[in-house]
């Protein structure tokens, strides 16, 4: 079951998470029929963006991630709901590109560094608050750092990695959030470095059997950690017929009667899971009739 986790240090101005999310990142690779470096990009976002969300305290709030590099993969989107359940998608997930030294997956290269990650989040006020950071390498987990440091002032160590099976499916996927608040001196800071240092690859610890609290204990483990939350999280679509029924009225009448005249019907798939939605004339002709009644 994947999982969230999230501590404090009792004994020091640090608060941490940390996530295992193989079945989410499987999900999503197999709804969108992900190549593996698109499916290592989109689980590295999916995950930032589900430990994002599960740290919102309003109830109905939620975190969109958006990176755009110039990459071949193009842009990739993750959404998280309060709890942490995520959805997403990647707009070229059939790309490939040269693996690094040891056969390891090049997610900078296809992400592209030269770009933006956006963070939206919706505190369910009138306007969402939207922050945007230059992308460091692309790689993730170093651009969601700099956008905490950069945009909240909050320095931030973070670790994202998905680790790809022979068959292409998800074998590991989990990282960590740790962020130093006020009041943190140059002997946290240092133990911090120590831990992250110590621990190495999360997706190689996670594939031996570690689970997220045992990543918060090795990253943290010069600190005393009191559990604030662990929870299930998992990958989430919230698409409807009835919402995609409203986006069909929001396209108002004109639009409505041209779908109707040129192609008798419509037919709309949800870029979060790929669910197919049919509209028939007759169905047409009753949603342009309650646009046209606004």
């Amino acid at each position: 079951m994947d999982q969230i986790v999230r501590v404090i240090a009792k004994d020091a101005p640090v608060k941490a998470m940390a996530i295992s999310a193989r079945d989410t990142v499987e999900r999503a690779r197999a709804i969108h029929d992900c190549w593996p470096v698109a499916a290592a990009a989109l689980g590295r976002l999916l995950m930032a963006a589900s430990m994002m969300g599960a740290a919102m305290k309003e109830e109905d709030g939620s975190v969109t991630l958006r990176v755009k590099g110039g990459g071949p993969l193009g842009a990739l989107t993750a959404v998280s709901d309060s709890r942490g359940n995520v959805r997403g998608y990647v707009q070229n997930p059939a790309v490939d590109v040269p693996r690094k030294a040891k056969g390891k997956l090049d997610v900078g290269a296809a992400v592209g560094a030269d770009g933006d990650l956006t963070v939206i989040r919706d505190l369910g006020l009138k306007e969402p608050y939207t922050g945007s950071v230059r992308l460091v390498g692309g790689e993730i987990a170093e651009d969601v750092a700099a956008y905490f440091v950069e945009s909240e002032q909050v320095p931030t160590a973070c670790a994202l990695g998905v680790l790809i099976a022979a068959d292409q499916t998800i074998q590991a996927a989990g990282g960590y959030l740790i962020q130093l608040l006020p009041g943190a001196d140059e002997a946290v800071v240092s133990a911090v470095e120590r831990g992250v240092a110590g621990l190495g690859a999360v997706s190689a610890r996670l594939d031996a059997g570690m689970d997220p609290m045992g990543l918060l204990r090795e990253v943290l483990g010069e600190f005393q950690l009191e559990v604030l939350e662990a929870a299930p999280v998992e990958y989430r679509c919230y698409c409807t017929r009835e919402r995609v029924s409203r986006a069909l009225i929001s396209l108002g009448k004109d639009e409505l009667d041209a779908l109707i005249s040129e192609q008798g019907g419509a037919e709309l798939t949800c870029q979060f899971c790929d669910k197919v939605y049919r509209f028939d004339g007759r169905e047409l002709k009753a949603l342009r009739d309650e646009a046209s009644a606004k």
